[in-house]
Order: C-alpha cells, then structure tokens, then sequence
C-alpha cells in the first residue's frame, strides 16, 4: 500500500471518528432534554382544605314585641341587629335625650336653671314648684332618671331663650348637628300633643346615636339614669331624691345610660348604652313596644350581644 492510500485511509479513519464523536454527542444531548424534565418534575404537594369557623349568630333567635330595635356598636360605626331601625315612630320620653343633649350644646354643666310656671302645666310625672333653680347638670339627672316633664319643659325652655328660638326648631338644630335625618320634636318632654300627635318623632338607629352622643359629652349626667335613684339640691337648699323609672338598671353590667318612655301613641320605649369591653359602648334602641315588654325586649338584645362578642350563640 503505496503513501497515497495511507492517506485516504487515515482521513477516512479521521472521519469516521469524528462522526462517532458527533453522534454520541447528539445522543447525550438528547438523553438530556428528555430525562431532566421528568428528573426536575416533584409530585404536586396535597391540597388541604380547612374550613372557615363557623361563628353563629347570638341573634339568630332574638323575637321581640317591638316595631323597631337597633344594637348599635358605637365605636365602629356598625349595626349589629336591626329590626325596621329606620321607621319614624313616637318617641315619648326618649325625646328628653334630644331636649337634654340640645341643652348643653348652649349652656354651661352649671348654667342656672329656673322652673317657670309655664313648666308645671305639662302632666306627670312632676317633682318641682315655680321658680325653685338647679344647675344644668342637676336638672338633666333628676329629669332624666325620673323622667320628670317639668323638668324637660323647664330645660327646654331656657335653652330656646337662650337661642332665641322655638322650642321645634332649637331641637331641630340639635337633631340636625347629629345627622338625624328621622329625628324632630314639637316640645321638650315628648308628651303626646293630641291622641294622632306625638311631642318627638324618631328612628332606633338615630336614638342610638343620639344616646351614644350624650354619654360621650356628658357621662355624669349619663351615669345618673344608671342608679336605683338620683338625687340633688336646690339652690335655695331643697333636696330631692326621684326614682329610676327603669327597674332593670341593677340587672345590666357595665350600663352608662338608660332611658324609657311610654306615651298612648308610642308604647314602650328603651335606650341602652353599656360597654361590652374597655371603652367600647354599645347602643340598644327599642320603639313600639308595650309597657312591660320593652324591658324584656331590651334584655333580650343586651344578652344577644354580649354573646356575640362572646362568639358564641348564647350566653
């Protein structure tokens, strides 16, 4: 075999090499896309699925006799049980909150209070004589725990002087400067003014508001309608001593306000503010009940929501 075919067989032992170089390459490069994929792919981890708590609802079983209820949570603003809440319906004495409320809007805790005559002609409950004076802040207790209208009247009527005002339109700014959109009275007590007119018109949801107003700016005066009693002196020196018109106030922790009322046209009324925790008051508003179930409407509601911050059905 001459150099010539050394040579051709040399090359052609040079590319066959190469060619086997080529294809194993080719080989291992295609083992690798075909293998990793499946080596790199980890089993699909389990889905577990955990069921949200079921929370029930505390007052899921609440009935009452009344036309309307609210429980109103006054710090965050929301309704925690409604029933016809926004309904315009007689206030009865629950209208002494705005009459109340408008009063220190205008004078001072001890501004002097005067009963006028004009006072004493309103019906019972009465506790005063002409002309006897109290401090603001003693006449709002003894008015509101007692439900006295003398006093109401009285109030009222040193509050329109001092605007200049009518007494409807003195409460109406009042309700206004709240946001009571439901809420207006034609006198100071909310006496029926006929056997088809009411002296104060007003929804749950706007007394609850109103109710958490006057503890937040007075809770002295507030803190009164929570005892059996209140007393206090004239200032010519006359001591009086009334009783709480509402025989429950014992019965409810941490209570910062009650107030009934109870006309013909209204029926049974109750406002409640009391705290379910530190600094956190909750409103209980109950309109057009009867006399009696209104106090058992509103323990009712006070029970439901003291188990719904409970988180539990019932207490």
């Amino acid at each position: 075999m001459d150099s010539s075919e050394l040579q051709k067989l040399a090359q052609h032992t040079r590319s066959m090499r190469e060619a086997g170089i080529t294809l194993v390459l080719a080989s291992c490069l295609l083992a690798f896309f075909l293998f990793i994929p499946f080596a790199s792919k980890k089993p699909a981890a389990p889905v577990i699925t955990v069921a949200a708590p079921v929370i029930p609802n505390a007052f899921a079983t609440v009935s009452l006799e009344a036309k309307a209820a609210v429980v109103y949570d006054l710090v965050t603003g929301k309704t925690l049980y409604a029933q016809n809440a926004d309904a315009q319906l007689p206030l009865a004495s629950l209208t002494k909150l705005l009459t109340v409320y408008a009063a220190l809007r205008e004078l001072s805790f001890t501004a002097p209070i005067t009963i006028p005559p004009e006072a004493l002609r309103v019906e019972g409950p009465r506790a005063f004589s002409a002309n006897q004076v109290f401090t603001l802040s003693d006449l709002a207790r003894l008015t509101l725990t007692a439900s006295l209208n003398d006093g109401a009247a009285a109030i009222a009527i040193a509050t329109a002087a001092r605007k200049n005002l009518p007494q409807r339109d003195m409460l109406a700014g009042a309700a206004a400067s709240l946001g009571l959109s439901q809420t207006y009275a034609v006198n100071g007590n909310g006496l029926d003014v006929s056997s088809s007119v009411s002296g104060g018109y007003g929804s749950a949801h706007d007394l609850a508001i109103l109710a958490g107003a006057l503890v937040a700016q007075a809770p002295g005066i507030a803190a009164a309608t929570t005892q059996h009693s209140a007393q206090a002196t004239s200032a010519g020196g006359t001591s009086f001593s009334v009783q709480n018109t509402d025989p429950m106030v014992g019965t409810i922790s941490r209570l910062l306000l009650s107030k009934t009322g109870y006309t013909d046209l209204a029926g049974g009324n109750l406002a409640l503010v009391f705290d379910v925790g530190i600094r956190h008051p909750i409103a209980v508003v109950v309109l057009g009940s009867s006399q009696k179930a209104r106090f058992i409407d509103g323990t009712a509601l006070v029970a439901a929501t003291f188990a719904h911050f409970a988180n539990v059905g019932s207490l």
